[in-house]
């Protein structure tokens, strides 16, 4: 696989994950009287936009889409499950969602610095544009810690 197709593909693993992370924690959420889950829904949505756009530039590559394997997801959920269960304040979700940002903004910013000529224009703007999401999430994450 090019270097194109290897960013493109990290963006739709990490924005899959990503999506399917905070839909298990808006589950987990369900109920609760949290000030943090409005942020949640916008992370949970902004992933999912980036999720369906790294697929359509996959498809339009004649690349199938490969998602995070079943048992990284059973992980994540039941780490997700565990640290709702043990503490559910807004403080503690947003530590949960910025450390898991922060792990893929640091990826995506070495993959962006790193990109090669041949990498695609809109591909990489998809990158940028990403990464500006993962920081910017950040931010608005840290008015509850």
């Amino acid at each position: 696989m090019n270097r194109q197709c290897e960013l493109i593909e990290k963006i739709y693993k990490d924005a899959s994950m990503g999506r399917y992370s905070t839909e298990k924690l808006l589950e987990n959420l369900k109920g609760k009287d949290n000030k943090i889950t409005g942020v949640v829904e916008s992370i949970f949505k902004e992933y999912s936009s980036f999720e369906q756009s790294a697929k359509e530039s996959l498809l339009a590559k004649d690349l199938k889409p490969e998602q995070e394997g079943n048992f990284t997801k059973m992980m994540s959920s039941m780490g997700i499950f565990k640290e709702v269960l043990n503490d559910n304040s807004d403080s503690s979700i947003a530590d949960l969602l910025i450390q898991g940002l922060s792990m893929g903004e640091i990826e995506m910013k070495k993959r962006v610095e790193n990109a090669s000529d041949d990498i695609d224009k809109d591909d990489l703007k998809l990158a940028k544009d990403f990464l500006k999401f993962q920081k910017d999430a950040q931010k608005d994450l840290k008015k509850y810690l």
